[in-house]
Formats: C-alpha cells, sequence, structure tokens
C-alpha cells in the first residue's frame, strides 16, 4: 500500500537525526538564516560606529551621521570613557564578533552539521556579548543619557540573537531543559524576543519622556 509523501516543511516541527522533533526555526538553515541576518545588520552596525569613531579621532569636531540632537548624538556617547570599555573602542569587539555570528550562519545555511560544543561556544560568546549591552544600554540611558541609533540596532538584534540560541539550544538538549520549557520556547520564542524589543523601547521611552514629550 502505497503512502502519502509528507514533506517536512508541511509541518511546524521536523525530524532532527541528530536532535529528533525539533521545532522549525532550529531547524540548522533555519537558524542559519537568522544568524546569518541578525549578525550582518549588527556588523554594518558596528562597522559604520567604527568608521566614525576613526574620524573623531582625526577630527575631534567632526559631526557623524547621526548626531540629531544633544540627545541623540553617537558623537557625543563616543567621546565617553563607556564607549572604550577594555581600552579601545567598543565597535571593534562588535565587527569581530558578529563576523562570527555571520559565518556561523552561513556555514549552517551552506548545510554543515556543527558539534554540541561549537554551539556551547555560540551559546557563551552570545550571552557575554548581552551582559556588555545591557551596561552599555544602562550607561546610554542613566549615566550618560545620551542615545546612539545604531547601538539601539544592535541592541534590538541581540535580543533576538539571544533568544534564538537559546531556544534552539535548549531544543537540541544542548542546554538541559525540561520538556515542558522546551514546549514552551516552541511556541513563544518570538512573543519572547519581541515583548523584549517593546520593553528596550519602552525604557527609552520613558528615560528620555521629557525630551521626547517636552
Amino acid at each position: 500500500m502505497a503512502h502519502k509523501a509528507h514533506h517536512p516543511d508541511d509541518q511546524r516541527v521536523v525530524d532532527d537525526p541528530a536532535a529528533g522533533v525539533v521545532p522549525a526555526f532550529a531547524r540548522d538553515r533555519v537558524f542559519g538564516w537568522i544568524l546569518a541576518i541578525a549578525g550582518f545588520i549588527s556588523w554594518i552596525a558596528a562597522c559604520t560606529l567604527t568608521l566614525e569613531r576613526l574620524e573623531i579621532y582625526k577630527d575631534p569636531n567632526y559631526t557623524t551621521s547621526c548626531d540629531i540632537s544633544p540627545w541623540v548624538s553617537c558623537g557625543t556617547v563616543m567621546q565617553t570613557h563607556q564607549a572604550e570599555l577594555f581600552g579601545f573602542p567598543n565597535p571593534l569587539i562588535g565587527v569581530a564578533g558578529f563576523a562570527v555570528v555571520v559565518a556561523i550562519g552561513v556555514t549552517l545555511i551552506a548545510g554543515a552539521r556543527l558539534p554540541r560544543w561549537y554551539f556551547i561556544g555560540l551559546q557563551t560568546g552570545i550571552t557575554l556579548a548581552l551582559v556588555m549591552i545591557c551596561w552599555l544600554w544602562f550607561q546610554a540611558l542613566y549615566v550618560i543619557h545620551v542615545l546612539c541609533p545604531y547601538c539601539m540596532v544592535v541592541w534590538a538584534m541581540m535580543i533576538v540573537l539571544i533568544v534564538y540560541t537559546t531556544a534552539r539550544n535548549i531544543s537540541h538538549d544542548v542546554i538541559p531543559a525540561p520538556a515542558g520549557l522546551k514546549r514552551f520556547l516552541a511556541e513563544w520564542h518570538w512573543v519572547i524576543a519581541v515583548l523584549l524589543i517593546v520593553l528596550c523601547a519602552g525604557s527609552i521611552l520613558f528615560s528620555f519622556a521629557g525630551v521626547f514629550f517636552g
């Protein structure tokens, strides 16, 4: 008796030989696209900030492309000590780090099967990057009190990267987790990402309420 062919793209979850049944977003190629797109957007932002910082080194009076007002100014942020956390411009970390994220994404899109330790390293790197981003977010909103548009792009992309990387690694048992948590992330990963981005935007509006609303 003939059986009807069942294409994996016709269902929400697919069979993965290495990890069993996983959500569609956690498939290697789909996850690779998420890494590649979010990483590339962040890399462009980091490169732009790096180039702008080089211009400031050459001319301290240089006006950056995002010097919009006293409260929205990459140039002002770049000239604070927080902009050189390790003694050199922070964007250089992004240029190198996001290039690695893009490379991993492209590797997965190409069909490579990466070992578990690779994803542990990815999780560790993105988590450490998020810690740094959270510190910079706090400094921008509550200490410097000046916004950098390119930085905010990176903040949004980092939320996407941490949520999807964590959800992917939990679904593949790279990070041990109860079955209930796996099901929750399979259904609600995108809601978590959107909610965190909205909360981040809300924190900006709250901190700069006097600027935005007078």
